[in-house]
């Protein structure tokens, strides 16, 4: 057994931030697991299927989910950070087949999957691993030029604009802003000036909300969301019978299989919105419950960088952070009328293969973190 190997399993066998983590991680995978038997009742309706055909293939994903968490768990960081650059491309390589017309497979007017036979494969969420590896590794081993204008601040850039471009294109502009949000992040974590990033970050917003209004589909979402009620028959329907489902399920909840939303009435119940259902069938506690959840994740995330060794380090598990996180607050956000809608999954709950797979790789990775910087920091050397 490898070095990083014996080290993992060590901290294991220690109470502390690994264990909470892994119980956090646990209680909203197993939630899901529940949740997707009733909240695929319609779907599973829709595609002729019984009531545990999404259950059966959530459970083979998950299986997939747990390999690839442990490996990244388990592999060595400093090797991960040398084989940054060919992730990065080989990443990169498939975003550009996705939106080959003949390649890549369109569902619902959205070019965003590879179709590997039995399975789909959503490259945008593998983006968002080969992303946060390379820009770690990229400014560790550049720690002394961040603030240069090139080296620090316009090859990052470039880098990040490529892969948001690229899954823009898909199109997927959620998914394409949440990865310039966490690539900036990174950005300023690393010490890049402000003087680059703030100009940059103004383009970028004003470039985006420039592109929503000539999209007929996006805008139409944000109309929509600006007045819920009055759009609820039209683009605003999916978000108002998620609101209804809420209102339903008050405090206590009607209970579990008792919803009625997600029988033919609130669509993507099962996907994007399975939050609603939940809120539903098992009520404010059980929502309350998840948020915590979520939370917990980010705090621990949060108090352990702390004790980061080096740059790269503290920004991979940064950006695994960031990306967890911020992509169940924006869906939640958006499954309670706070954000505009945009299909984004709720990690671990969610149905979808890459997704869950992608999320176990990411805590995977901030595991690894943490089981690494469990070691006394004498044996580290640290940059001066």
């Amino acid at each position: 057994m490898t070095h990083v190997g014996q080290q993992t399993i060590r901290y294991l066998r220690r109470p502390g931030a690994g264990w909470a983590l892994l119980a956090c991680v646990t209680v909203l995978t197993a939630l899901g697991l529940i949740m997707l038997t009733s909240a695929g009742q319609s779907h599973n309706k829709i595609i002729d299927q019984d009531a545990y055909y999404l259950f059966r293939r959530q459970a083979i994903w998950l299986g997939i989910a747990l390999a690839s968490g442990l490996v990244a768990a388990l592999v060595s960081l400093d090797w991960l950070g040398k084989c940054s650059h060919f992730i990065a491309a080989g990443v990169l390589v498939l975003l550009g087949l996705v939106v080959v017309p003949q390649i890549g497979v369109e569902v619902n007017g959205a070019r965003r999957w590879l179709d590997l036979g039995p399975m789909r494969l959503q490259v945008s969420d593998l983006a968002k691993i080969a992303m946060i590896i390379w820009m770690a590794h990229y400014y560790g081993t550049r720690q002394r030029q961040v603030t240069n204008l090139i080296t620090g601040f316009l090859v990052p850039c470039m880098a990040i604009g490529l892969t948001c471009g690229l899954i823009f294109l898909q199109p997927d502009f959620g998914t394409a802003a949440l990865c310039g949000g966490v690539g900036f992040a990174m950005m300023f974590l690393a010490g890049a000036r402000l003087w680059y990033l703030v100009p940059s970050a103004v383009i970028g917003v004003v470039g985006f909300s420039v592109a929503v209004y000539l999209d007929p589909v996006r805008l139409r979402r944000i109309t929509s969301f600006l007045d819920v009620e009055a759009n609820k028959a039209d683009s605003g329907y999916q978000l108002w019978q998620g609101i209804l489902a809420f209102g339903a399920g008050g405090v206590p909840g009607v209970g579990l299989g008792q919803g009625r939303q997600q029988l033919f009435f609130l669509p993507e119940a099962h996907t994007d919105f399975i939050f609603p259902v939940i809120g539903e069938e098992l009520g404010l506690l059980a929502t309350s419950a998840v948020v915590c959840l979520f939370a917990a994740i980010f705090t621990i995330g949060v108090l352990a960088l702390r004790r980061a060794p080096n740059l790269y380090q503290f920004l991979l598990a940064t950006g695994a952070l960031l990306f967890l996180t911020m992509q169940a607050l924006i869906n939640m956000g958006v499954v309670t009328g706070l954000l505009p809608t945009k299909g984004m999954s709720l990690p671990f709950i969610s149905y979808g293969g890459t997704n869950l797979v992608t999320m176990f790789v990411l805590i995977g990775l901030l595991f690894n973190c943490l089981a690494s910087w469990s070691a006394s920091p004498l044996l580290k050397p640290r940059e001066l």
